[in-house]
């Protein structure tokens, strides 16, 4: 073989093996890469194409119209702080919609001050309106008062079904006092697919008939509709965008969530993906297959709780079960 045959040989193979560390799609130096589709994408079309997966989301799913006055509900970590950053992008040119942050600081410690602090930095930067109320002040006591209390009882609920139920009453009622149509929250495609398990295996079919991208199988006045504009990204990719665009965010564990189902369900569902690329996209079909066929089964009624009034499948919400097992006046 001659040198100049040696050469080009050698150039060749460079070429290759430059090929396979380039992005997918325009061949520059990938930032990412795609496990159930093959590809490897660089940073702009990595955004490019997460972007294009959330707005169709959003679109087929009717979550926005230009006349919404939609509130993200913002905990500062990287998911609702995504989600807020998507609709800010996509509401900003238009003059009739608005946009609002509401974050409930719930009262645990270092952890929701971190959250907070990175919440008013991403709202400050975007320049949404950010409304922050707290436990406290709504409920007259915080999740590490909840917890103290929750340990004399003989069978306690994890921290997260005490701190969701709270939560999701006090960002209802302050999105309706503020005139909010939908309420936007981070739920991303792995939070999805573990609370369908979750659903799945506990037969809690009327949960599972509740999820999807536009929440709840009936709709009420009294309920401020919640949408998932994250449902179809999942988490890895929601975090390497917010790292991307330096979206300011809070990556701390909560001290309560410890040992809980969901924990045990995920690492179940992260187990199969590693070894079957794919499958998570595959399980959230066959929980919106579900989700269709529960929905069915609705009465297209939702009765009032007989202690605080407020919509509940149950003759007593969880909210005010919840309040009466701790004490809470």
């Amino acid at each position: 073989m001659s040198a100049g045959s040696l050469r080009n040989s050698k150039k060749s193979m460079e070429s290759k093996n430059r090929g396979k560390d380039a992005c997918s799609r325009c061949k520059k130096e990938p930032v990412a890469e795609l496990c159930y589709s093959g590809e490897k994408l660089c940073q702009s079309c990595f955004l490019e194409f997460f972007q294009r997966r959330a707005r169709k989301t959003i679109r087929i799913n009717r979550l926005h119209n230009e006349r919404d006055n939609t509130a993200v509900a913002l905990s500062g970590g990287k998911d609702s702080a995504v989600a807020l950053y998507i609709l800010h992008e996509l509401t900003k040119k238009e003059k009739k919609s608005k946009l609002t942050a509401i974050s409930i600081d719930s009262g645990i410690g270092d952890f929701q001050k971190k959250g907070l602090d990175a919440a008013r930095k991403l709202c400050d930067t975007l320049e949404i309106p950010h409304h922050v109320y707290s436990f406290k002040d709504e409920l007259g006591i915080t999740m590490q008062d909840i917890m103290n209390k929750s340990r004399k009882l003989e069978n306690p609920a994890p921290a997260c079904s005490y701190c969701g139920v709270l939560r999701r009453r006090v960002l209802n009622q302050k999105a309706k006092e503020l005139g909010i149509t939908k309420m936007a929250t981070g739920h991303n495609m792995d939070d999805e697919i573990q609370a369908g398990m979750m659903n799945f295996i506990r037969g809690d079919m009327d949960r599972m008939s509740r999820m999807g991208a536009y929440v709840g199988a009936i709709r009420d006045e009294r309920f401020v509709p919640r949408i998932k504009p994250l449902r179809d990204c999942p988490e890895n990719e929601v975090r390497l965008y917010a790292q991307l665009l330096d979206i300011p965010f809070h990556s701390g564990r909560c001290p309560y969530s410890g040992e809980t189902f969901r924990k045990t369900v995920r690492e179940a569902i992260d187990t199969i993906d590693r070894k079957y690329p794919g499958s998570k996209f595959q399980m959230l079909k066959s929980i919106d297959r579900l989700t269709e066929v529960t929905r069915k089964e609705q009465t297209g009624k939702i009765s009032a709780c007989t202690i605080c009034g407020e919509p509940s499948s149950q003759e007593t919400c969880r909210f005010c079960e919840i309040r009466k097992k701790l004490g809470i006046d």
